[in-house]
């Protein structure tokens, strides 16, 4: 399963955003630039007094924790010939800022992490981080489909969920991710049309006439 092109179509498609949930409110309010090398140059002086405040508050995960958080989110979108990973646009520290700015996510977010390490404890001895990259699939496939799920799972399916919204609105906030959508925003162009192969997907034809008086820009 392509993870990253099924998340994209979800977000293009539908009202999309069902995957960017409450964060993404939250976020918008900071403009998402969470990450300690995001500018603040364009921000106004409560959002970055705001800003300054949150980094100096004490880190919420432990090394641990942000290690497991870091191996998840590349599992949910990894590297690939588009664009980089969710840990090359930084969506561990962007979880990391979520937690501080809406508390509400630090007892599930902690309390899944704990069920992960605890489950794969019983299923390999290890926790999810020391798991071969096969086994740490095999994890992450038991409780990524909800439907599919097994009810004992239940917990670990409601984490999940959450690091997958999470992460993919962290991802898909970057200019990393903004790249990966192809989105590029309005911009002045010449209409010329609708594309040919469109056009015969639904077998339809310009008239001449149209042609003629409608389609009259040269393609570019």
């Amino acid at each position: 399963m392509d993870r990253r092109k099924s998340i994209k179509a979800l977000m293009i498609g539908t009202v999309g955003a069902g995957v960017l949930v409450e964060a993404c409110t939250s976020a918008d309010k900071k403009n998402i630039a969470a990450s300690a090398d995001a500018s603040l140059d364009d921000r106004m002086q409560e959002e970055k007094a705001y800003l300054a405040k949150m980094e100096k508050e004490p880190k919420f995960f432990n090394e641990h924790e942000m290690a497991t958080i870091t191996v998840l989110g590349d599992i949910i979108m990894p590297k690939d010939e588009v664009s980089g990973s969710a840990s090359d646009a930084k969506v561990p520290e962007f979880i990391e800022f979520i937690v501080k700015d809406m508390p509400s996510h630090q007892t599930p977010l902690r309390g899944g992490l704990r069920w992960l390490d605890l489950h794969c404890y019983k299923l390999y001895e290890k926790a999810f981080v020391n798991l071969s990259a096969a086994q740490q699939i095999t994890v992450v496939d038991s409780i990524a489909y909800p439907e599919k799920a097994a009810k004992e799972l239940a917990q670990g399916v409601s984490f999940f969920n959450l690091m997958r919204d999470l992460v993919t609105t962290g991802f898909y906030t970057t200019e990393i991710g903004i790249k990966d959508l192809g989105y590029v925003g309005n911009a002045p162009n010449q209409w010329n049309g609708v594309p040919d192969d469109v056009l015969k997907q639904y077998k339809l034809a310009y008239t001449e006439k149209e042609l003629k008086e409608c389609l009259s820009f040269d393609k570019v």
